[in-house]
């Protein structure tokens, strides 16, 4: 693990090394072209850091503030759990850490901070999507003792699809 990891909520002076960190997760999982740094870091004030924005982003820095991880989480509400002790849960949108950074233990930190954050707050569980193809990402949550939903699918409704629902 990088010395003196520190996980926390993102704080105003992280935000350039998360940018950083933001655009190597778009080349992770898109292979066009680089999105500019200035795109990124508008991105990240007006939509991922805007007062509105569901999401809190917890962030791994090492001892220099550099964020070398990300999780991105929500907290919400159940529909179906009424009892007070599991009506509240807490989704991961996303996991991240850098290339360089990884096998260090910089991920079972974050995952610890997300699992701290939930219980803080109330949550029972924590739900995440995983690719199917991501067999190393399974392998480490199940060794953090999480267990897949088998009773689950994903599903996506995107582009000229999604376009003609809604406008029938």
């Amino acid at each position: 693990m990088p010395s003196a990891l520190h996980v926390e909520l993102v704080t105003a002076s992280q935000h350039e090394s998360l940018v950083e960190l933001l655009l190597e997760l778009h080349a992770y999982y898109d292979a066009g072209p680089p999105m500019p740094r200035e795109a990124v870091r508008s991105y990240l004030d007006d939509c991922l850091l805007a007062p509105d924005s569901p999401l809190r982003l917890g962030v791994a820095a090492d001892h220099d503030g550099r964020v070398v991880g990300l999780a991105a989480i929500m907290l919400t509400w159940s529909l179906v759990e009424h009892a007070p002790h599991r009506r509240r849960q807490c989704w991961l949108k996303e996991l991240y850490v850098l290339s360089s950074c990884r096998s260090q233990g910089v991920g079972r930190a974050l995952m610890t901070w997300v699992a701290r954050h939930a219980v803080d707050n109330g949550c029972a569980r924590i739900d995440w999507p995983v690719n199917a193809s991501n067999a190393r990402g399974i392998a480490f949550y199940e060794s953090l003792g999480a267990r897949p939903v088998d009773e689950r699918r994903s599903y996506r409704l995107a582009g000229p699809a999604m376009r003609a629902l809604a406008g029938s």
